[in-house]
C-alpha cells in the first residue's frame, strides 16, 4: 500500500527483455528497436510529425495494419534508392533484422547492417521487388550470426515499384531467429507474474541493518558496498525518538555471506532534527547524494522538490535545491526521485495535471554545463503510468530496465512492484510492464525495489516477518533471465601525470563511435577516486578534467561483454605547460594503415577545442609504432600517421603553421613489445606542447 513522504522516496520495479514476444531460451535474447535516425533520404515531416522518420523508433505501433498510420514514415519521392538509416541503444551480434512494413509492402531491395567500426554488410537483397496481396508485411530476415557487432540498420526501398504510399513503421536487430513481434502488435498474452522466478525467497538483512523501528527506502550504491537506509521514529535520529526519520547507512563486511556492518546515522547537514529526511540515490562514485524536499536556510525542509549533496573532506555539504523547469507536485505529501547512474537522467514520481491521474513518472534532464539545473518534467506515458499512483522509481544501472510501484494495476496487494524495458530514447516507449510475482509482492506492503551495477541481488521493503512486525528491508537473489544488461564497472584514481598525486576532477564519459556524451561524475575529494559504470555493446571513451590540465584519455570496448565485470583505469592529468607530452589514447588506425577510422573523431574533437580557446599554442605531433615489420616501414607508417592527424586538424579551422610533426617508429617503445597487451602501447600518437 502507498504510504506518505516519511514511507516513500525511491526505488521499486521489474525487469523484462525486450521482444514483443520471444521463445524461451538458456540463453540471453537481445531485440533492440531503432533508437534513433541518422540518416534519410527523404521525408514528408520532421521530428515527431505524423509520417516523420521518427515514426520508426521504438517497437511497432502503427494501427491498424494495412492502413496508412500516422505513427509510420513515408517516404517523400518514389524512385529506386529511398532509404532510412537507424541506430540501436546497444550492439550485438545479429542473427535476424526485422522490418515492419504497415501499408503497401513489397517496395525493400536491401537491408544492411551497421557494424560498431562504421562498416557495413548486406544481409538481405531484392533484385525484383514489387507490390505484394498482403496489405501489410513483417519482414524477417534471418541469418547465421554475424562475426561482428551490429549496431545500425540501412534499409533501402524502391518505391517506384510498388505504387501508392509506402509505409515503414519499425526496424528491429536481434539475437536470435524468433518471431519478435506478434501479428497483431499486442504481444505476450495472458497473467505472466506466475513467470517471474527468483533463486532464493526474501533474506531479511539482519540486526545490523534492521530494527524494532521502521527501516525503509534503501538504496544500493552501484558496486553494492554502501547501503542507505531511512529510520523512522528511532531514538538515534538526530532529533531522538520524535525525530520523524533520518538517513542510515551500513556498508557491506563479508561479500561472499553478504553481511552488513552496524548501521550509522549520517547526521547533519543531511539529516535535521524535526523533519523527515530522506536519500533517494547515490551516485555511482559516492560523491553526491539526491535528497527528497528542499532544505531551507534555518534548517526546514519543504515536500516540494529535491536537493543534492556532495561529499566533502569534512563530510556531506549542505544540500542544495534542484531547480527543475517547471516543477510542481500537486500532492507533496507523496513524492519519490532517482537519479540515473549516468547522472544525466532525473526520474520522479509526482502529481501534475499533464500526467494519467494521480501520481505519475516524470523524467527530466540534466541541463547542458550544470549539475543542478534540470528540464521540464516529461511524462513517461501511458504503457508505465495509469490513473492510479505509480511511484518508487528506481532505473537499473543498463539504463533501461525501469523498477516502479504502481497501484494501478492490481496484483497481490495494493501496490506491487512492476518492471519495464525502455525501448529507444524518447523515454516514453516501454516494453508492457510485468508484475515482479508472489514472491517479491504479497498484500502486505512490498516496494522499493532496488539493485547494485552486478544485478545480482535486489534488495526492498517489506513488513513481511519484519523485526517486532516493523517493516524490514530484504535481500532476494534474481535469477539470470530476469536481470538487467550487463555493465562493466570502473573504478580507478585521478592523478597528476607528473607528481602522481590524486587531483579533484570531473570524469566525463562518451560512445566513441558517435561522440554522445553518456554520463558525468566527480571524484571523491579526498583521494581522488571515481566510479562509473558502463552499460555493454559500446566502445567508450573517457577523461578527467580540472583547471590547469589536460587529459589523457582512456578507452574501453565492451561492445562484446555479456557478463557483469569490475576493472581498475587511473586517469592522469598533464599540467598545461610548454615540454609536456600528452597521449592521444582515443585516436586509431585502419591495421598497418594512415587511415583515421572515426571512432578518432571525439578525441580530435577535443584537441580541435583546446586549439582554438588557446589561440597562441602550438604542438609537435609525434608518431609511434611497435617492433612488428620492416623498421623503415615503421618509420614512414609513424610519421605518415601523425601527418593525417595534422592533415585532419587544418581541415577544421587550425593553422598548419602551429603544427610540426615527427616520426619515430619502434625507436621509442614505452612498453614491452613481447606481447600483444603490451605492444599496443607502444602504438600511439602523442602532441607535445611547444609554444603557450
Amino acid at each position: 500500500m502507498q504510504n506518505s513522504l516519511l514511507s516513500r522516496f525511491l526505488p521499486a520495479g521489474a525487469l523484462l527483455a525486450l521482444t514483443l514476444g520471444l521463445a524461451s531460451s538458456a540463453r540471453a535474447q537481445n531485440v533492440y528497436w531503432a533508437a534513433k535516425v541518422t540518416a534519410v533520404s527523404s521525408q514528408k515531416a520532421a521530428g515527431k510529425e505524423a509520417f516523420s522518420p521518427d515514426q520508426v523508433l521504438g517497437k511497432p505501433n502503427a494501427l491498424p495494419l494495412g492502413q496508412i498510420s500516422n505513427d509510420a514514415w513515408i517516404p517523400k519521392k518514389e524512385g529506386p534508392n529511398e532509404f532510412i538509416e537507424v541506430r540501436f541503444a546497444r550492439s550485438l551480434q545479429a542473427q535476424q533484422v526485422t522490418v515492419v512494413e504497415n501499408f503497401n509492402p513489397g517496395a525493400i531491395t536491401k537491408i544492411e547492417l551497421v557494424d560498431t567500426r562504421g562498416g557495413k554488410h548486406e544481409v538481405y537483397k531484392n533484385d525484383n521487388p514489387g507490390p505484394l496481396p498482403e496489405t501489410y508485411r513483417t519482414l524477417e530476415v534471418k541469418f547465421d550470426a554475424t562475426t561482428y557487432r551490429a549496431i545500425g540498420a540501412i534499409v533501402t526501398m524502391n518505391t517506384a515499384k510498388v505504387e501508392g504510399i509506402n509505409q515503414i513503421d519499425a526496424i528491429a536487430i536481434s539475437n536470435v531467429q524468433a518471431v519478435v513481434v506478434s501479428k497483431d502488435f499486442t504481444g505476450p498474452k495472458g497473467d505472466d507474474a506466475a513467470a517471474v522466478k527468483f533463486d532464493s525467497a526474501l533474506v531479511n538483512l539482519g540486526p545490523n541493518v534492521n530494527s524494532r523501528y521502521v527501516d525503509t527506502h534503501p538504496v544500493i550504491s552501484p558496486d553494492g558496498r554502501t547501503l542507505f537506509f531511512a529510520r523512522q521514529d528511532h531514538p538515534g535520529n538526530v532529533g531522538g525518538a520524535r525525530d520523524p526519520q533520518d538517513v542510515w547507512y551500513s556498508t557491506l563486511q563479508n561479500s561472499k555471506a553478504k553481511t552488513w556492518g552496524p548501521a550509522k546515522n549520517i547526521n547533519a547537514p543531511i539529516n535535521t532534527p524535526d523533519d523527515p529526511n530522506g536519500l533517494a540515490s547515490v551516485t555511482a562514485s559516492g560523491g553526491s547524494a539526491i535528497l527528497t524536499g528542499v532544505y531551507l536556510p534555518g534548517g526546514a525542509i519543504e515536500p516540494k522538490g529535491f536537493s543534492l549533496s556532495k561529499k566533502q573532506k569534512s563530510g556531506w555539504s549542505v544540500p542544495v535545491k534542484l531547480e527543475i523547469d517547471d516543477f510542481y507536485n500537486n500532492d507533496p505529501d507523496h513524492i519519490d526521485c532517482f537519479l540515473a547512474t549516468s547522472g544525466k537522467a532525473l526520474l520522479m514520481a509526482v502529481e501534475r495535471t499533464d500526467g494519467q491521474g494521480g501520481q505519475d513518472l516524470y523524467v527530466s534532464f540534466l541541463q547542458p554545463g550544470s549539475t543542478v539545473s534540470w528540464t521540464r518534467p516529461k511524462n513517461l506515458g501511458p504503457n508505465v503510468n495509469t490513473k492510479k499512483a505509480d511511484f518508487a522509481p528506481f532505473l537499473a544501472a543498463d539504463e533501461k530496465t525501469l523498477y516502479f510501484a504502481t497501484e494501478g494495476r492490481g496484483g497481490y496487494g495494493k501496490s506491487d512492484i512492476f518492471y519495464s524495458k525502455r525501448l529507444d530514447d524518447t523515454w516514453t516507449n516501454w516494453s508492457p510492464p510485468r508484475n515482479l510475482g508472489s514472491v517479491v509482492n504479497s498484500p502486505d506492503f512490498d516496494a522499493y525495489f532496488t539493485l547494485s551495477a552486478a544485478g545480482d541481488d535486489a534488495y526492498l521493503v517489506s513488513s513481511r516477518n519484519g523485526t517486532d512486525n516493523s517493516k524490514d528491508i530484504f535481500r532476494i537473489a534474481l535469477s539470470p533471465a530476469f536481470k538487467p544488461e550487463v555493465v562493466t564497472l570502473v573504478r580507478g584514481q585521478v592523478l597528476d601525470a607528473v607528481t602522481k598525486k590524486p587531483i579533484k576532477a570531473i570524469i566525463h564519459y562518451e560512445n566513441l563511435l558517435t561522440g554522445e556524451e553518456i554520463g558525468v561524475t566527480e571524484t571523491d575529494p579526498t583521494d581522488g577516486s571515481y566510479t562509473i559504470v558502463l552499460p555493454s555493446g559500446v566502445q567508450y571513451g573517457y577523461r578527467a578534467e580540472a583547471k590547469n590540465y589536460i587529459a589523457e584519455n582512456a578507452n574501453l570496448d565492451v561492445t562484446a561483454r555479456d557478463k557483469y565485470t569490475e576493472q581498475t583505469q587511473d586517469l592522469f592529468l598533464v599540467p598545461f605547460a610548454v615540454g609536456q607530452t600528452i597521449k592521444l589514447n582515443n585516436i586509431f588506425f585502419q591495421q598497418s594503415k594512415y587511415y583515421l577510422r572515426t571512432n578518432s573523431y571525439p578525441e580530435l574533437a577535443r584537441l580541435i577545442r583546446i586549439l582554438k580557446e588557446y589561440p597562441t599554442v602550438e604542438i609537435k605531433l609525434s608518431g609511434h609504432t611497435d617492433n612488428q615489420g620492416d623498421p623503415t616501414l615503421n618509420l614512414k607508417l609513424s610519421l605518415d600517421r601523425v601527418n593525417e592527424v595534422k592533415k585532419y586538424l587544418s581541415s577544421h579551422g587550425i593553422s598548419s603553421a602551429r603544427i610540426t610533426t615527427e616520426g619515430f617508429g619502434d625507436t621509442k617503445p614505452v612498453a614491452s613489445n613481447d606481447k600483444e597487451d603490451t605492444r599496443a602501447l607502444n602504438r600511439r600518437v602523442e602532441f607535445t606542447i611547444t609554444k603557450k
